[in-house]
């Protein structure tokens, strides 16, 4: 890995002051968190760390919530992937449903009439022509 700056590796932690800013982004004046942690950046760097050991350092030592970013290995992956899949199910489900509406209706074909629709109409006829009277 190459060998980062100062900033490069602040960007890459989150201060752990509560502001959900970076280390670097952090702009308290006298914040508890960032200042020491600044601080051991620069102390880590010195002593010839690449920035992939850097932050493998204050992983083990803070957890992995200290990252600004989640690792893409592990459960983390479902962090990264899962809103990609939702995405992507919703514009399948609303390509469907809108093939599906703009389908013109199936238009039933016209039944032919049987023996028994002639003794229906007869006798509907019958019982409207009583009905008037």
């Amino acid at each position: 890995m190459k060998n980062a700056t100062q900033s490069e590796i602040e960007e890459a932690l989150t201060c752990q002051c509560g502001c959900g800013l970076t280390v670097h982004s952090c702009n308290h004046v006298q914040c508890p968190s960032g200042i020491p942690l600044k601080e051991e950046i620069a102390g880590q760097l010195a002593a010839g760390k690449t920035s992939a050991e850097v932050l493998a350092y204050f992983s083990t030592k803070y957890g992995e919530k200290i990252l600004s970013a989640p690792t893409t290995t592990g459960f983390n992956l479902v962090a990264w992937v899962t809103p990609f899949a939702v995405v992507f199910v919703a514009a399948a489900v609303i390509v469907v449903a809108t093939r599906r509406w703009r389908r013109p209706p199936a238009v039933a074909a016209p039944v032919a009439p049987t023996a028994g629709d002639d003794e229906r109409r007869a006798r509907l006829a019958d019982e409207l022509d009583r009905f008037d009277a």
